[in-house]
């Protein structure tokens, strides 16, 4: 299916940081030496690619608003549009040479998202999608949810709070809850590219606790429009709000929700 002009200025936007990035993620290894260089430098990387997002699609459309990781909350002109933006999530892979990190675009129209970019650079996949018009890998591939209904059977990935982040005894308790009922848990380090992956079929869900709008809002659109849900963890609709995330297909979504459940305690 041809992309439209809007998935196209997403797209050309998100290719031509992706080049930034992959520039730059040549030079990570030789500085791991350094403890100080690394974060500096990969801080530098971000901000460059993020200058760029906006510089492309400010450009293409005059007067939308922005929420950027960096820059933050950009109002425009035109208030009922606003583009969310991740230019680099996954930095800590990044950081440590791992090619697994994606440049996340988001759109919002009136409050609802509609379109979605998210690019891997390094493996030069594209995950695109606008809302009625489905979801796509480079542009050739249809992408659907897996199809998967018994939880057994499932490949379920995750988030994982990191050192300064709260909610490690709630992930260890949704973390042993799902080992006991799930085919396997995985954790690639970049909420972009989970909700990419499942939107694909490569994961049957994902979850995660306190990740931001840009982490998500691309990816939202991107598993809709491949037939599957989005909730938050309590099955609303809040997830920009949140920060809490469950995607899946519709038949895993009650089973997986439930795994998710705080079990009450014992008098």
């Amino acid at each position: 299916m041809p992309a439209s002009a809007l998935i196209n200025v997403m797209v050309g936007a998100a290719r031509k940081a992706g080049r930034s990035l992959t520039r730059d993620f040549g030079e990570v290894e030789n500085l791991q030496v350094s403890v100080k260089g690394p974060g500096n430098f990969v801080s530098a990387a971000d901000h460059k690619a993020e200058e760029i997002i906006y510089g492309e699609l400010a450009k293409a459309r005059p007067g939308y608003s922005f929420l950027m990781e960096e820059r933050g909350e950009v109002v425009g002109d035109d208030k009922t549009h606003r583009w969310i933006v991740d230019p680099l999530d996954g930095t800590t892979n990044f950081l440590h040479g791992v090619p697994l990190f994606a440049i996340s675009i988001g759109l919002e129209r009136e409050g609802q998202l509609v379109a979605g970019v998210v690019y891997n650079p390094i493996t030069d996949e594209m995950f695109t999608a606008e809302k009625g018009k489905g979801a796509y890998l480079n542009d050739r591939r249809r992408l659907r949810v897996a199809a998967r209904r018994v939880v057994s059977d499932t490949l379920v990935t995750c988030g994982i709070p990191h050192i300064g982040r709260p909610g490690h005894a709630t992930f260890a308790r949704e973390f042993g809850g799902f080992i006991r009922e799930v085919a396997g848990v995985r954790r690639t380090g970049s909420a972009a590219l989970d909700l990419a992956w499942t939107a694909a079929g490569r994961f049957d869900a994902y979850w995660e606790r306190g990740i931001k709008a840009w982490d998500m809002a691309a990816g939202i659109v991107i598993v809709r429009e491949a037939g599957g849900t989005v909730c938050d963890l309590t099955g609303g609709m809040d997830m920009l709000e949140t920060g809490n995330v469950l995607a899946t297909n519709s038949v895993l979504q009650k089973p997986l929700l439930a795994l998710l459940k705080p079990t009450p305690a014992k008098a």
